[in-house]
């Protein structure tokens, strides 16, 4: 049963219906089925349709098409875990003759691999698959446009290829590998690579009068990683669920973490949305957000989630263009965490701390600069400027008496207390920066050494 904390207001479910009200009416979609997620659970659903009397429900599958490519990254994540693979080999060291064989992995996930962002020859999501029956066929005489590695630039050839990397390492269909080791383990039973009813028909609705027109439905062959999956706002509800905390049957929790780390620099007039392994991460009024955006024609769909709100949001339309699915989900997630703000957990006491890493704590010095060091709640540490601007980071334990840095500038690199003959800690390195207790200590081997004279009074 629901608690009180999960269930959602009055006026927040409300507003959560006039906002997919609203998205299908001016976006003329056929209807739309929405959910959003909320301490791991699904705490709404709601829907809109032309239909009078009737209206999809949660279980109605829909077309989700590059949110495709979020499952497919989840499989070469679990080739990387057990070992089979890492995100730096060249796509060559394990799918050979491909004409691209110099790219990573980890490019190819993060669309940084400078291949181009479709496929030659007819619009590949209005044709059969049949028409591209080799990876020669979906790549084309020139596939790659820009340098790998630099730039970011989508490309669903690009999925293709991760798709077959995966059927390589497994010895089985990219479908079948996704089904045993992702859908059937999260309970994904309603999401397929061919649609199951009950599901929605694709439609296009004519942008200046309000008739529509069925759009074909193809199979999407060897592009099937890049966007073929049928889902439902049920399962989506529950692979967010997933994404945000992992789950050891599929993906560690530190997995699904560096999906929706941003993996490469985002384009120059687009610099608050990324891209990570398999996720878009975007910047939302204030707020980050992880998820994708999906179309196939007849179909538009989103899914977002914010993990600083633990609330995520999907949303499913059966139109070609007009409904933002993507912008809807997000604005679902925004209405939620700001009509109802996360309440934190209570303040606990650790259960117990090293007393020689309490005696790290407190002020140290970067030459004038002040900092506070802590001790956080996992056990690691935390290091941020006292006053004004400065580098913050977290750090966790190495297990050696050194911490490695977890975020922004000291991301990777090594904190470590040196201590002096007396075995008393004399200074903090991180990464050949000198802390000190005192600005400037002296004795302390700062760089560049400390002045004899002290410091001096006007002259």
């Amino acid at each position: 049963m629901t608690s009180a904390l999960e269930e959602l207001l009055p006026d927040t479910r409300r507003a959560l219906l006039h906002r997919i009200a609203t998205a299908q009416a001016e976006g003329r979609a056929p209807s739309v089925v929405a959910a959003v997620v909320r301490g791991g659970r699904t705490v709404w659903t709601g829907s809109r349709t032309s239909v009078e009397g009737h209206g999809p429900d949660a279980n109605v599958q829909y077309r989700i098409g590059s949110i495709t490519k979020t499952f497919t990254a989840v499989l070469v994540l679990r080739l990387r875990d057990e070992g089979l693979l890492d995100l730096g080999d060249r796509l060559e060291e394990h799918l050979t003759g491909t004409g691209v064989g110099e790219v990573t992995i980890g490019q190819l996930l993060g669309h940084t691999a400078g291949l181009a962002a479709e496929t030659p020859g007819p619009w590949w999501e209005r044709t059969p698959g049949a028409l591209r029956a080799e990876l020669a066929d979906v790549l084309g005489e020139r596939p790659a446009l820009h340098p790998a590695g630099r730039r970011y630039h989508y490309s669903n050839p690009g999925y293709t290829l991760l798709g077959s990397l995966v059927e390589a390492l497994r010895g089985a269909s990219w479908e079948e590998v996704l089904r045993r080791e992702v859908l059937e383990p999260l309970g994904l039973r309603r999401t397929t690579a061919q649609p199951q009813g009950p599901h929605a028909g694709g439609w296009a609705v004519h942008p200046w009068a309000d008739v529509m027109m069925p759009e074909p439905l193809e199979d999407l062959g060897l592009m099937a990683p890049a966007g073929q999956l049928w889902s439902t706002a049920d399962d989506l509800a529950r692979f967010a669920v997933f994404l945000a905390g992992g789950d050891e049957r599929v993906l560690s929790a530190e997995s699904a973490r560096e999906m929706r780390t941003p993996s490469g620099p985002p384009e120059a007039d687009a610099l608050d949305a990324g891209y990570g392994l398999g996720l878009q991460v975007s910047r939302v009024g204030g707020r980050t957000l992880a998820g994708h955006s999906g179309s196939l024609p007849g179909f538009v769909a989103g899914l977002w989630m914010s993990e600083a709100d633990d609330v995520a949001a999907v949303t499913l339309a059966n139109c070609t263009s007009g409904l933002p699915a993507a912008t809807v989900a997000a604005d679902l997630v925004r209405i939620v965490a700001d009509s109802e703000p996360r309440i934190p957990h209570p303040w606990q006491p650790l259960a117990e701390v090293d007393e020689a890493l309490l005696q790290l704590t407190g002020v140290w010095y970067w030459g004038t600069a002040a900092f506070g060091l802590r001790v956080s709640a996992d056990g690691g540490l935390e290091l941020g400027p006292l006053t004004g601007g400065g580098r913050s980071a977290r750090f966790q334990a190495d297990g050696d008496g050194s911490w490695t840095g977890l975020n922004g500038y000291y991301a990777g690199e090594t904190l470590r207390s040196v201590r002096g003959e007396g075995g008393a800690v004399s200074h903090l390195d991180l990464g050949s920066f000198v802390f000190t207790r005192e600005p400037y200590e002296t004795g302390a081997p700062v760089p560049g050494g400390v002045d004899p004279r002290g410091w001096l009074g006007s002259r």
